[in-house]
């Protein structure tokens, strides 16, 4: 008897976990695996990240000015120098014994003109002299001439009285002539005096181009020629010899490409963190201050203002980022990537980004009426543009352990979560995978949290 009692107990044990087995069962297969995640308050930035590489904010390319040989470089690659401190030096036989005849040619153009000034002084004075006397002899030929009239005196004194009158006239009128000359001639020799001023300026430039001095206090960055070579000046079509390039590394910047995309976030005093390759492990601090406006095709390096023809590739902004503490042993040329803050809010409700999708607003509200279960969920491309009315949103785990979709309204991006203006609060569990499941979950499933995948993956 106690047997049967016990056989009869335990058929209704097997029975109720049959059953219970079966309901555990049928209704696990509206279940989907999910991964959870939880709406922080945190603060968040967007950030754009470029590469490229240091330069100093001012250089210069120190080029031949003239044609010769390098006789003397007083520098060595990598010195510091000082403004006007001397560079190198070209062989200036010529043009130093140009400017050397120019000062011996106008010291001599000068003598002549001190002689022609003294000449027409001479001049002057010897035709006061005749304006003198030839006012003598006018008012004694008058004197003659009235008393001649009269019959006081004889012709002869009338006539000897005229003939001085006469060449006193003259005279006055060659000293006139007389100085005249002297004026032209002390024109003639202030003239060639301003002539050997200009050849001296001349030829006085012509050897200064001949010593190469720093423009401002800097580094010599580059220094691609050695004593005994020769330069050469630019012309129309050929560039040049440069000689060396001088940097003032007191402004150090680093010049980034910005994406086409990210570019229109980018901001003139935007805070910014750049990173070297050279020195790992250290960053420094810095802002935008100079936004390029012509894109720049990322294959080539060409401006699209230098193009002719219009094109579909890549194309990038320069971004220039003052460094605010520049190091002493940074090196133009260095490669670099740059963090950009394009914005930033503190204490914000933050979800994944991941967590975040979009979903068709007829769909969603059929899904919630409970019309059409046997559908899945809608993917991309399979509802026609006309009817489709996509809103982002996350699904949100309720109590009851179903996904719940609810719209939300986004603010600026981070690095790897999002920002949440409204349809959410703090400490909401919303489904932040898997992806494929994302992509089928319907409105009102029921949902089963394994967030042991995702731990593993942290690990």
């Amino acid at each position: 008897m106690k047997v049967k009692k016990i056989a009869i107990i335990a058929g209704v044990i097997v029975a109720l976990g049959a059953i219970v087995g079966f309901t555990v069962n049928q209704t696990q297969k509206n279940v989907v695996t999910v991964q959870t995640g939880k709406v922080l308050k945190q603060d968040i930035a967007s950030l754009v990240t470029a590469s490229g590489e240091i330069k100093p904010i001012n250089f210069v390319n120190v080029g031949a000015n003239a044609m010769g040989r390098i006789t003397r470089l007083f520098v060595k690659e990598g010195q510091h120098v000082k403004k006007g401190q001397v560079l190198a030096q070209l062989e200036n036989v010529q043009s130093a014994a140009d400017v050397a005849q120019m000062k011996a040619t106008l010291a001599s153009s000068q003598t002549d003109a001190v002689a022609a000034d003294a000449a027409l002084k001479t001049a002057l004075a010897q035709s006061h002299s005749s304006s003198a006397s030839l006012a003598q002899s006018k008012l004694d030929f008058e004197r003659s001439q009235s008393l001649y009239q009269n019959q006081l005196i004889a012709k002869q004194d009338y006539d000897s009285k005229k003939a001085a009158y006469e060449v006193a006239q003259a005279l006055a009128s060659q000293d006139v002539a007389r100085v005249a000359q002297a004026r032209a001639n002390l024109d003639s020799s202030q003239g060639h005096v301003n002539i050997a001023k200009a050849q001296l300026v001349h030829f006085s430039d012509v050897l200064s181009k001949t010593v190469y001095a720093a423009p401002y206090d800097g580094v010599v960055t580059n220094l691609p020629v050695h004593e005994g070579d020769t330069v050469v000046m630019g012309i129309q079509n050929a560039p040049g010899s440069t000689l060396m390039t001088v940097a003032d590394m007191s402004v150090i910047t680093a010049e980034v490409r910005v994406d086409e995309t990210d570019i229109v976030n980018v901001r003139l005093g935007q805070p910014a963190e750049v990173t070297i390759d050279a020195m790992p492990g250290q960053t420094f601090k810095g802002k935008v201050s100079e936004i390029g406006d012509n894109a720049i095709v990322r294959s080539t390096g060409i401006s699209t203002s230098q193009t002719t023809s219009s094109t579909q590739e890549a194309k990038d902004f320069k971004v220039v980022i003052t460094l605010d503490k520049p190091p002493d042993n940074l090196r133009p040329g260095l490669s670099t990537t740059a963090k950009i803050t394009t914005g930033s809010e503190h204490g914000v409700l933050t979800i994944p980004i991941q967590a975040l999708i979009m979903r068709d607003k007829k769909a969603l509200e059929e899904q919630k009426s409970g019309s059409k279960n046997n559908k899945p969920a809608p993917t991309p491309g399979t509802q026609s543009k006309k009817e489709s009315q996509d809103i982002q949103g996350v699904f949100v785990v309720t109590p009851g352990k179903k996904a719940e979709f609810h719209q939300v309204e986004t603010g600026i991006t981070g690095t790897a979560d999002i920002q949440v203006k409204s349809g959410l609060k703090e400490n909401d569990e919303i489904i932040t995978g898997s992806y494929k499941v994302l992509r089928t979950l319907r409105n009102g499933a029921g949902v089963k949290v394994d967030n042991s995948t995702a731990a593993k993956g942290e690990s």
